[in-house]
């Protein structure tokens, strides 16, 4: 490798199989057009190309007959030849006024880089300037120049490309401009004369700075932030070369791409498109007219058509699977049965979706009977019979049985794939198998089914092995594989002369299994004549060469017969039963374990966990899930056993021994046994295995149905209410917070939120306190700015919340103020028509989302100047507004909201996969309004939720209807109208899906308008709606014809509201109507029929819950992160001394709770004064005495023997539940270990001392942001401290700290030395000017462009496939160094057969050490690794 390749310019006259691109992002090749420097393309300084180009353009003039001048300059014809193409580009971007601006619009927001428009500005205003880089500058970095500095401007790059080919060994002159030197104003800058001669000017812009009014500095930040919009730049031109195609001309630079034409995939990475959903395969999801939710779930078996006795046989398989938790009387199990099948048979056949069930065949979901009753003389009129319903089926339930029939699906497709397996072996074969034909209809589970298949294979694996010889390709389900080493040797058995000593036991494995499933009759053991050894040692069985005597043989026989015992599916039935009823799941620690899980540790409660039956773990899944994550860390181990193994192995006995009594036969007795021992040994490990990962799949379901339905009740919300208000009304808020600031001393940030969530007012209160008139103090300035805001806007409610304990006190200062200085809402009027006006409403907001809004690209987008704690104030407001939308807006960042506590030990897709389910629930019960979702992507948010939709339908529905006109007047509109040339947003399946939950306000005005457009009525039951109207009005036949011939289909409806007459819909008999329904239509619709009565006079009626107010317990928890299992009276915990008086003590814990320790509670050694003892800011152990959740106060103790004896939570375990014996061994080994190491607890007076080893202090950060400290006890001895720091997730960096000038020997050091070359004076100083800045250089170094967020492994992979793309070129790239926390690797390779190679850079505090030479930033550091690089293959020349 020569320096030619590390120096910007080079490799320019690379041969066109280098005109490969490469995504630094993915790493992926990208394939361009031909011919890459240039303009266009084209090499500027090639004699070769210019003749070319000449006769070329010679060829082209002479057929339009024009005589070409030889004297005519190039330079002229390549200026005409840019005056041609700018025109074509100024009419084609007339032409594409009239494109799809939404697809466009996708195609901006792809690119990261790409800028928003401005509303009134063209939407392919970036997309159509030139690509600078591709015209003069440039290009953008590759390979070739990788080793260099992006901040090199264009006249350098243009300079070094001439200087390189004018003479390529010139070193020195390559190197002149290689290094960016950072020049201090005192030290000599270069002389500005210098920099002319030493940089040739290139193309320089004039006008810009006038035209905007911005500095040149501002117009640099303004490039870096929004680009110069050439992105895209290239694509237009291979669009300039396809209409240069269309016109006949002859300087295409790549035909196959103008022939092809330019598609999305020829502009964006494949990453790219599937972020935004725009990959071929989304595309068909948009196309085909099936649920969207469907078409993704369903995408594995996607070529699967159920049968109708498929069908049948599901509705009773996934009825079985409920039916059991249930609880519903037995008289029921059959009309359940028969709900199942239907509700199956609408998702299956008719592809309707769980909300559209739910919504309009509820009917369905309901079993109604009557009951006869006497007659009542006095009452003659009184029915004779009385209905009586049960809902058998709930939503919940429906998502369920949409689950299993995916389950059902899987299990379908591996039982046809085994069917068509076995008739392929019978046509080969021609043999029958009665094992496999009995057990496979049987086969439920998945589980079974692959029983089933083991018994296939092992039973005829020669058969296999002769299929694959004749057919070498494998089906795509993989059923057909090879068999391994030892099926080839029971097959080697199977096929000698050693198989007659398995038929000599007597017994064939299936028919003992059949006896220990106590099924059919007995099958009965028969003895030989001989006995097992004697047998074994005759010709008869002995198969030279590989079975040369009888040991040999019986061993043989004894393992073949176990073996077939162990894959036989009924045997395997048989222990998967014995395991589920009688399985006990015990834990033990590990050595690691031993040490890691102390009695404060989260895993404690199972450290020593025994005799747990399956079933006991049914009501605490979460107990089983943390045993597996602490088993997967290694600090235990999970057995699973038999309860009574030894009694079930003894009736095992019992039905594989035969009953005679003789020599003969107790020997031969004796070999079963043994093989039936052997085949135990397997089985109980292959069901241990089995039912640990069934009871994981099964108690994760659990965990995250717990969190849907957690999930649902927090969607199940109302906008706040105002007083006065009907519920749904959009209350307007302000909203304050003072975040995680001290109360008082940090300012508080306020934001107002009208109705219809515009920010119209933000700022911050650093003055608000209410003075005391009494002592003459007066009120806070801002108190009077707060009450004339509330005068001024007129709030509905303030909403407030905050990071920490002290946002109770903001709250009792507010409160406070409203009731002291009368601060009232908006006037209302009540019942009477009186107005009037109530206390301001104060609430305490549940602020989940409001801080991941405060943090988010939305809270960017929509609010860009706004401080991040107004965001989070504006959050609040708008959780107040709409918790549903604001749920709905966090898309996948819902799965960081806390459900529940072990949310943590399920994957994250499987809690996404149900808390979607709750949001399409509650957004289909409240509806969209179709018209606002077109205008507002706050409430286009919700359209992927809808039922029938997705993220892409809702796309594609939200294009449609802006290219139809921007507004839909109908639901019918939805499914297009070819005589208003209206295109269809989606197909009628999905329509039949959606049409309900999505309406258009009513307006009276318009005749064509139809009220049921804006209920939740669905279209199939307009006639229904009609027809109620038209009974409720009382009108005939001839009266209904007149008026809807007049008026149009909706006119009876309109009437209804026209004549405010829709209370009369009440006084219809619906039990007569839904009667005649089932009976001429075999419809039943009488839930139906209810919700249009209520629709008529309420349309789209709230139907969520009151706005929820946070418990006591629930702040609590938001305030301090504590909950009652990790916080409570009697505990110890470490605390931080605020003040120390004469009798009491104030301190304050981690959390932030606040707190007094008495007199009494200071100390057991009366008469010291607490000053002697304590002092501010000491960190020290307290015992909780008492708190109170609800004003966030506690009581501390600092007495030794409270100390001593902390309460600890009382486990209710019965005997034989913990192992009590190991548990006292473990802790007087770990005595013993700590007497002998002889280390002292050490307490040092600083906030951030924590008294924790390693593994406690990186357990304590893993939390924590990058940078964050812990200060703690070193096992190096009394005059060592140990700082722990986190460096990034998973990689903490453990500091050594050397203590001198110690006062004693319990006190820090007064000079505190790391590593023998930084002293520091303090801890506050070490923090500071160490810790923090070196956490501030690994801030930098992974903020930097070249760093990889990703292991060395994957970064020198892409290093690999970077070169390969590009194989002239070089790369380098940064890594972190999880083994050394602390240092970074810097992975370089230089060219594609070059050596992979990497270097190691440490972290110094304000540095960064690379080679033993420190360098100030990241420029500097990739300036010297070039250097040193060079260095080191000049030396390699030498």
């Amino acid at each position: 490798m020569s320096a030619r390749d590390l120096i910007s310019g080079e490799a320019e006259l690379d041969s066109q199989e280098e005109d490969d691109s490469f995504d630094e992002d993915t790493g992926e090749v990208r394939h361009k057009s031909n011919g890459v420097n240039g303009i266009n393309g084209r090499i500027e300084d090639s004699s070769e190309e210019e003749d070319d180009d000449d006769d070329e353009e010679a060829a082209a003039a002479i057929r339009k007959d024009f005589i070409v001048e030889d004297d005519e300059e190039p330079e002229e014809r390549e200026r005409r030849r840019r005056e041609k193409k700018k025109r074509r580009r100024e009419e084609r971007e007339e032409e594409e006024a009239g494109l799809d601006e939404e697809d466009l619009d996708l195609i901006g927001e792809a690119n990261p880089d790409f800028e928003r428009r401005a509303p009134n500005e063209p939407k392919l205003k970036r997309l159509k300037r030139g690509h600078k880089e591709d015209r003069d500058g440039p290009r953008p970095r590759g390979v070739d120049n990788i080793f260099d500095s992006e901040e090199e401007d264009e006249e350098d790059y243009r300079n070094q490309r001439q200087s390189h080919r004018a003479d390529p060994r010139n070193l020195q002159d390559e190197f002149a401009d290689f290094i960016e030197e950072d020049f201090d104003d005192r030290d000599g800058a270069p002389d500005d004369d210098d920099a002319d001669v030493a940089r040739p000017t290139g193309r320089t812009y004039t006008g810009i700075k006038d035209a905007t009014g911005l500095d040149e500095a501002a117009l640099e930040d303004m490039k870096e932030a929004f680009g110069e919009g050439d992105e895209y730049d290239w694509a237009l031109n291979i669009q300039d070369q396809e209409e240069e195609g269309e016109q006949g001309a002859t300087e295409l630079e790549d035909p196959d791409a103008v022939a092809k034409g330019l598609e999305l995939k020829d502009v964006f990475e494949p990453s790219q498109l599937a972020e935004k959903l725009l990959t071929d395969e989304d595309n068909e999801i948009r196309a085909v007219d099936v649920p969207e939710r469907f078409q993704l779930a369903r995408k594995p078996y996607k070529g699967l058509v159920l049968t109708d006795e498929q069908l049948k046989e599901e509705g009773i398989w996934i009825s079985d699977l409920i039916w059991n938790r249930k609880g519903l009387a037995p008289a029921l199990k059959e009309p359940f049965r028969k709900a199942v099948a239907k509700i199956l048979e609408f998702m299956v056949c008719d592809e309707y979706e769980v909300p559209f069930i739910f919504q309009h065949r509820k009917d369905y979901l309901i079993h109604s009977e009557r009951t006869p009753v006497a007659p009542d003389p006095s009452n003659p009129g009184a029915p004779d019979f009385v209905i009586t319903a049960e809902r058998l089926l709930n939503q919940t339930e429906l998502w369920r049985i949409s689950e299993l029939d995916l389950k059902f699906r899987a299990l379908v497709e591996k039982r046809n794939a085994l069917s068509e397996t076995y008739k392929k072996l019978q046509d080969l074969a021609h043999f029958e198998d009665s094992v496999f034909e009995e057990m496979l209809p049987k086969a439920a589970m998945m589980e079974e089914l692959q029983d089933v298949q083991d018994h296939l294979y092992f039973q005829h694996a020669s058969i296999f092995a002769d299929l694959a010889a004749i057919n070498a390709s494998s089906n795509s389900n993989g059923t057909h594989r090879r068999p391994g080493s030892s099926k080839a040797l029971f097959e080697r058995i199977r096929n000698s002369r050693v198989y007659g000593l398995v038929r000599a036991f007597g017994i064939t494995a299936d028919a003992f299994a059949q006896n220990a499933l106590k099924e059919g009759r007995r099958q009965y053991t028969e003895d030989p004549t001989e006995r097992p050894d004697d047998l074994a040692d005759s010709e008869g069985i002995m198969d030279p060469p590989d079975y040369t005597t009888g040991a040999q043989c019986l061993k043989a026989a004894k393992a073949m017969f176990a073996e077939e015992i162990f894959l036989s599916p009924k045997m395997r039935k048989v222990m998967r039963l014995a395991y589920y009823e009688d399985g006990v799941i015990e834990c033990f620690r590990t050595d690691k374990g031993l040490r890691r899980i102390d009695e404060h540790h989260p895993y404690y409660d199972f450290k020593y966990l025994r005799n747990q039956q399956v079933r006991d773990f049914a009501h605490q899944p979460d107990l089983f899930l943390r045993m597996i994550r602490a088993e997967e860390e290694g600090l235990v181990e999970i057995k699973i056993r038999m309860q009574n193994a030894e009694s079930f192995r003894k009736k095992l006995y019992s039905e594989i021994e035969s009953d005679n009594f003789s020599e003969i036969a107790d020997a031969w007795n004796r070999e079963r046994r043994e093989s039936l021992d052997m085949a135990l040994l397997k089985l109980d490990r292959l069901m241990a295995r089995g039912v640990k990962e069934n009871l994981r799949s099964e108690f994760e379901d659990q965990i995250a149905n717990r969190c849907r339905e957690e999930f649902s009740k927090r969607l199940d919300q109302a906008p706040y209410k105002p007083k006065g208000m009907q519920l749904g009304t959009v209350p307007r808020v302000l909203a304050l917070s003072n975040g995680s600031g001290a109360f008082g001393r940090e300012p508080v940030c306020w934001a107002w939120v009208e109705e219809d969530s515009r920010v119209l007012e933000n700022g911050k209160f650093t003055d608000l306190f209410l003075g005391d008139p009494e002592r003459g103090q007066e009120d806070g300035a801002d108190v009077n700015a707060l009450i004339k805001l509330v005068e001024r806007r007129k709030p509905d409610v303030i909403g407030l919340s905050g990071y920490s304990a002290d946002t109770r006190k903001l709250y009792k200062l507010l409160e406070e103020i409203i009731e002291r200085k009368d601060l009232r809402g908006a006037t209302y009027e009540d019942e009477d028509g009186i107005e009037r006006s109530d206390k301001l409403d104060l609430v305490i907001v549940n602020d989940e989302v409001a801080r991941l809004y405060q943090t988010s690209q939305r809270a960017a987008l929509e609010h860009p100047g706004f401080a991040p704690l107004t965001k989070y104030c504006v959050g609040l407001a708008k959780y107040l507004q709409s918790p549903l939308k604001e749920y709905a807006a966090l898309s996948k960042d819902v799965i960081s909201i806390t459900l529940d506590p072990a949310q943590s030990y399920v994957p994250q897709e499987k809690i996404f996969k149900y808390l979607e389910t709750a949001l399409v629930d509650m957004v289909n019960l409240v509806g969209v309004e179709i018209n606002d979702a077109v205008t507002d992507w706050y409430e286009a948010n919700l359209l992927p939720y809808v039922s029938g939709l997705g993220p892409r339908k809702a796309q594609q529905l939200l294009k449609v209807v802006n290219l139809n006109g921007g507004a839909i007047a109908s639901r019918a509109e939805l499914v297009g109208d070819a005589d208003q040339q209206r295109v269809g947003a989606v197909g009628p399946r999905v329509w039949a899906n959606c049409a309900s939950f999505l309406y258009m306000e009513f307006d009276s005005s318009d005749q064509d308008a139809d009220y049921l457009d804006g209920t939740r009525i669905h279209p199939e039951d307009y006639e229904l709606g009609r027809k109620m109207a038209a009974d409720a009005l009382e009108l005939d036949e001839e009266d209904i014809e007149a008026e809807t011939r007049e008026n149009g289909a909706g006119a009876i409806v309109r009437k209804l509201m026209r004549d405010d007459q829709q209370e009369k819909v009440n006084d219809l008999i619906l039990e007569e109507y839904a009667e005649q329904l089932e009976k001429s239509f075999n419809q039943k619709k009488r839930a139906t029929l209810e919700t249009i009565r209520m629709e008529l006079q309420t349309p789209y009626e709230e139907l969520r819950d009151n706005f929820t107010l946070l418990s006591s317990e629930e702040i609590f928890t938001m305030f301090t992160g504590e909950t009652r299992d990790s916080l409570y009276e009697g505990m110890v915990v470490p605390v931080s001394i605020k003040k120390v008086g004469e009798d009491f003590i104030e301190a304050r814990m981690d959390c932030g709770i606040e707190g007094t320790v008495p007199a009494t509670e200071i100390s057991n050694r009366p008469g010291i004064p607490p000053r002697q003892l304590f002092q501010q800011f000491q960190t020290v152990q307290a015992k909780v005495m008492y708190l109170n959740r609800k004003t966030l106060a506690a009581g501390f103790s600092l007495r030794e023997e409270d100390l001593r004896n902390p309460t600890r939570k009382e486990n209710d375990r019965m005997p034989g539940d913990w192992d009590d014996a190991q548990e006292r061994a473990d802790k007087e080994s770990m005595k013993e270990k700590n007497d002998v190491s002889g280390r002292t607890q050490r307490v040092i007076k600083h906030p951030l001392f924590k008294p924790f080893n390693s593994a406690q202090a990186q357990e304590f950060l893993g939390s924590q942001a990058r940078g964050d400290v812990v200060i703690r006890p070193s096992s190096k001895g009394v005059d060592h401290l140990a700082v722990t720091w986190k460096v990034s997730d998973n990689v903490y960096q453990h500091i050594d700290v050397l203590e001198l000038d110690k006062s004693s020997q319990f006190s820090s050091g007064g000079t505190l030395k790391i590593g023998g070359r930084y002293s520091y004076s303090d801890l506050d100083e070490l923090i500071v000017n160490h810790v923090k800045a070196m956490a501030k250089k690994v801030d930098e170094m992974m903020l930097h462009e070249k760093y990889q967020n990703g292991s060395k492994a994957e970064t020198e992979r892409w290093l690999s496939t970077y070169t390969e793309a590009n194989p002239k070129r070089s790369v380098y790239a940064f890594c972190i160094d999880p083994k050394h926390p602390g240092y970074f690797l810097l992975c370089f390779k230089a060219g594609q057969h070059a050596q992979l190679q990497s270097w190691p850079v440490k972290v110094a505090p304000k540095a960064f050490e690379l080679q033993k030479t420190q360098y100030a930033d990241m420029k500097a550091l990739c300036n010297g690794f070039k250097l040193l690089f060079l260095t080191m293959q000049s030396g390699k020349r030498r």
